[in-house]
């Protein structure tokens, strides 16, 4: 399977030598804002807790939903339920092959988050949720398995279904940011690059 998402990402990055170039455009935050709720957890997302509030006011993002893949510890749900009304996180909660930790983190993970009402933590596979979900949410941060076929999937679906899809390790994982071109290019979404904290990707 590896194999096979590796010739996935190479093909990309071949055929679009002769496809149109997608511009990147790099993301400066006007303003930064720490969000209320700050969790006391390692994770590689800290930094751009501070230009969510920045990103939501650049593109007249609406508050009402948001959804969010890849959840882990929950640091990024928590920076994200400051914002939203409600945030939906879905995972295995049990890692991946770009995790550290591959244990079940799930039973931690909910206590953690508890304490905020507006957030309801799924255990699932992405695969599973895109599935079966018709919803369209004002913001959708993707931060699964670092693929490219991955990637792809789940950022397409993300990018049909709300008015802005969040990536993260978009400088950590070439293979993410390139699937990430190819949204943008399928979508007609700009794309937009944060590049601290390991990248954030925007899609709007």
């Amino acid at each position: 399977m590896r194999l096979e998402l590796e010739y996935a990402y190479w093909k990309s990055t071949v055929a679009g030598i002769v496809r149109p170039r997608v511009p990147v455009v790099s993301y400066v935050p006007e303003r930064r804002h720490m969000p209320e709720r700050v969790l006391q957890v390692e994770s590689a997302w800290k930094g751009i807790e501070s230009i969510l509030s920045d990103i939501v006011h650049r593109f007249n993002l609406g508050t009402e939903r948001c959804l969010e893949f890849g959840v882990e510890y929950g640091y990024s749900t928590a920076a994200l339920s400051s914002i939203f009304d409600s945030v939906t996180g879905v995972d295995t909660f049990a890692g991946d092959k770009h995790t550290v930790s591959k244990q079940d983190i799930y039973a931690d993970t909910l206590k953690r988050l508890s304490v905020f009402g507006n957030i309801k933590l799924v255990r699932s596979d992405y695969r599973d949720w895109i599935a079966n979900d018709d919803t369209v949410y004002n913001l959708i941060h993707v931060d699964i398995v670092h693929t490219y076929a991955d990637t792809f999937a789940c950022g397409l679906w993300s990018a049909k279904h709300a008015q802005c899809a969040i990536f993260h390790d978009t400088m950590s994982f070439p293979a993410a940011k390139q699937a990430i071109v190819d949204i943008s290019r399928q979508t007609g979404k700009r794309f937009y690059n944060f590049e601290e904290s390991n990248g954030l990707g925007i899609l709007v």
